[in-house]
């Protein structure tokens, strides 16, 4: 079997489809999974829409029942349902898998792992014993019977999930436009649409894992091209736009404008602590400190973390913070498992949009307004130590720390430089008091990454 290792990342398994991640491949990982999680319970399996996901799919299942393990195939959903399925059935099922590579380009493919009750299984529990099971091939004997396979739709119990977090009865009939981006958002949304009052203009919610439109990432603000004109042009109120395998979630207000996902996190951190006063939330050390100002301007209680999916779900858990926010634009929730979830994030927002009876134009225009911060910036670097070693110097009458890469910060501004958990390249955040600080310290740092 071809075994490339370095597809086993921080927090899922990622590679070129059918070079790095083959269908055998995703049989072992498929075994090797049986083997790690606890003795009893069916595994919840789900697929996104890629040309291969299906297949691989299959692999997997054919793997896991080998080693005797039943199987909820509940086929093709978006990432947030099997971390869902995984919470709301801990009684019953042992974990989940997922087959996605999310947001990457339609030439990759993925899987991710979950454990009982949604915890999750990435680089510092699970994932790399999951990794030596298969490169060792390190299999328990197969089973005398094959576990079974069970057909099985989580969409209905999913949505009573979302809808808990709306407040149903006060959301106006407002016009909108949702970007599916042919990703799995455009087969769960229509479920919840049926739940709600809005006019719906629905774009490219047909699958299609060749992302024939755009890529689906809205972190990407060029990817929200299409939607931000169909708002202008229509007069919209809105607009949502999902990532492939619709575990991120983007806003685009009434003017045809993106919200930054440290807007959001401000928005959804507010609205948190007024329904759970004195309440901990969990940031990345990336996000801006918009959301650090906004959390303890309401009582709440700034929890600060490394980046990353089991670092965030792992302090929630330990801390019992009540939401969780990624600059990537990744956001969890205490009552969703403490997982996250594109979908409840969005539409917590259009919860907060509707009690406030404003536009969302001027919901946002009230925070984000006492910092510059640039778009996260990534550098492909050769020596990387060298790039990490000379901003250190530089910067050394700063306040540093390494947390999570480095962090320095000083009075009027503070940056962060890290190796991409998931990519080969070094990312940079920089944020200031002002843009004119801003331009200049992104261009003193960009000259300095680069050598």
């Amino acid at each position: 079997m071809n075994f490339t290792e370095s597809i086993f990342k921080a927090y899922d398994i990622r590679g070129i489809s059918g070079e790095e991640l083959t269908n055998e491949l995703a049989h072992a990982v498929g075994r090797a999974v049986a083997d790690f999680l606890p003795d009893s319970g069916p595994v919840i399996v789900g697929r996104d829409m890629r040309v291969d996901s299906n297949d691989l799919a299959k692999a997997v299942i054919e793997g896991l029942t080998k080693q005797g393990r039943d199987v909820w195939d509940i086929g093709l959903v978006t990432t947030d349902m099997v971390y869902f399925g995984a919470g709301r059935f801990a009684d019953e099922v042992a974990g989940g898998v997922m087959v996605t590579a999310s947001h990457n380009p339609g030439k990759y493919n993925g899987i991710k792992l979950i454990g009982r009750g949604s915890v999750p299984m990435g680089a510092q529990n699970g994932l790399m014993d999951i990794k030596e099971i298969v490169k060792s091939d390190g299999y328990k004997p197969a089973a005398e019977t094959a576990g079974k396979v069970t057909e099985r739709s989580i969409t209905k119990e999913w949505v009573d999930k979302i809808v808990e977090f709306l407040d149903v009865e006060a959301l106006p009939k407002w016009r909108i436009a949702v970007d599916a981006g042919n990703g799995m958002g455009g087969a769960i949304f229509p479920a919840l649409q049926e739940r709600l009052p809005f006019e719906v203009e629905q774009m490219y919610f047909e699958l299609d894992g060749t992302f024939p439109n755009h890529v689906a990432n809205p972190h990407l603000v060029e990817t929200l091209a299409d939607l931000c004109a169909t708002i202008k042009k229509n007069k919209l109120d809105f607009g949502l736009a999902f990532d492939g395998d619709g575990d991120r979630g983007g806003l685009v207000d009434d003017e045809g404008n993106p919200l930054p996902e440290h807007i959001i996190g401000a928005m959804l951190s507010k609205q948190f602590l007024a329904d759970n006063p004195g309440a901990k939330i969990v940031v990345d050390l990336r996000v801006s400190h918009v959301v650090k100002d906004t959390i303890e301007a309401n009582g709440g209680t700034y929890l600060r973390s490394k980046v990353g999916n089991d670092a965030i779900k792992t302090i929630m858990r330990n801390e019992d913070a009540v939401l969780g926010i990624e600059a990537s634009g990744h956001y969890y929730f205490r009552d969703a498992y403490f997982s996250d979830s594109g979908i409840i994030a969005v539409m917590s927002v259009v919860n907060i949009l509707a009690k406030s009876g404003k536009k969302l134009s001027e919901l946002v225009s009230e925070f984000g307004q006492a910092y510059a911060t640039a778009h996260e910036t990534n550098f492909e670097v050769e020596d990387k130590q060298g790039a990490f070693d000379r901003v250190r110097e530089k910067y050394q009458d700063g306040e540093q720390d390494e947390l999570d890469g480095l962090t320095v910060s000083y009075g009027d501004w503070w940056f962060n430089i890290r190796a991409s958990n998931t990519e080969p390249v070094v990312r940079l955040n920089v944020e200031a008091k002002d843009q004119a600080t801003l331009e200049h310290r992104l261009a003193e740092l960009t000259q300095l990454i680069g050598g």
